[in-house]
């Protein structure tokens, strides 16, 4: 329940509420972006595999150096397992998302920011404010 003071403004607990809410919502837009970006990241990559390691060194690593390095073909098996041939397809629909989670996210940090600002401005005009609440203050 939000709190208003004679003003008609909020009351600092319900501006640090919103500020917390706003940080969590923030975090996991942030968290879904990442898992998009991944796994264009991973489309890209599962369909342009890089050359195989250790063919084209000249002879600048010590002979011993591959003696564990996995084969090409385990490393391409173990990059394209379970991804579907047409996972780059995808693609589009992916950045797509991306676009619109970057927009929801830019709305939540400029509500993230007015909502801050607003916390410092009133804790300024009273500093005492910002520990009622916190503890036995009158």
């Amino acid at each position: 329940m939000r709190t208003t003071t004679r003003s008609g403004t909020l009351a600092l607990s319900d501006l640090r509420h919103s500020r917390r809410a706003l940080r969590a919502e923030r975090a996991r837009v942030a968290r879904w972006r990442r898992l998009l970006r991944a796994r264009m990241d991973l489309a890209v990559a599962a369909a342009l595999m890089p050359d195989p390691l250790g063919y084209d060194t000249g002879g600048v690593l010590p002979v011993d150096a591959g003696a564990g390095l996995p084969s090409a073909v385990e490393l391409v098996s173990a990059v394209r397992d379970g991804a579907p041939p047409a996972e780059l397809d995808r693609l589009e629909s992916l950045r797509e998302l991306d676009r619109r989670l970057a927009t929801y996210e830019s709305t939540v940090v400029r509500a993230l920011h007015g909502t801050t600002d607003e916390f410092i401005r009133r804790l300024a005009m009273d500093p005492v404010a910002g520990l009622r609440g916190l503890a036995d203050i009158p």
